[in-house]
């Protein structure tokens, strides 16, 4: 299995439904910028409405960072703008809902799971440069926690400004990182 991290994020064009509006997103349009992809089964489902109300009560601390999220499913953006119009939940959603109803997307992830024709559970940073940064995959029964996406993205914000340093476990912002030296070999 060839390992996501430093691969190159992939080329798409898909509608998304954002604040009342259908818009285009092309995978050009993130050169220069952050972004989360957070792949998500279905529309109309359990687990799925409970995580995206949790990355929507995040989604101005990501924004503040410079972080754009796009949830992706294999619906379409038609069909998240009514999901949108139904649920309490996910009208507090502000950030892109993209439609990805041929699974281009997710196959080039590595998440789409052809003969159900949806996506898992896939949190993917890109950073500026296009490349995946941070990769979490969970099998559609387990729902992801918003607050420690937050924490990694911080994480990798801090290391790509200060390529010279580490974050350890549990890392947050302001805390010690650490400079690897042959010093430290074995001290730790």
């Amino acid at each position: 299995m060839e390992s996501i991290i430093n691969a190159k994020l992939p080329e798409f064009k898909a509608e998304f439904f954002q604040n009342g509006n259908f818009k285009t997103l092309n995978s050009a349009d993130l050169k220069g910028k952050w972004s989360i992809f957070f792949f998500y089964p279905a529309d109309f489902t359990f687990v799925c409405p409970t995580e995206l109300a949790d990355m929507a009560d995040k989604y101005e601390q990501f924004k503040a960072m410079g972080v754009e999220i796009y949830s992706v499913s294999c619906d379409s953006h038609f069909v998240h703008k009514a999901w949108h119009d139904a649920s309490e939940s996910i009208r507090k959603i502000q950030y892109p809902m993209v439609g990805d109803p041929t699974g281009v997307i997710a196959r080039g992830f590595g998440v789409y799971i052809e003969e159900a024709g949806m996506a898992y559970r896939g949190t993917f940073l890109v950073n500026p440069e296009g490349l995946i940064k941070v990769a979490e995959i969970h099998d559609n029964n387990i729902g992801r926690n918003a607050d420690e996406l937050l924490r990694k993205v911080e994480a990798a914000l801090f290391v790509a400004a200060h390529p010279d340093e580490v974050c350890p476990a549990k890392w947050k912002q302001g805390a010690q990182t650490i400079k690897p030296s042959i010093d430290l070999v074995g001290k730790i």
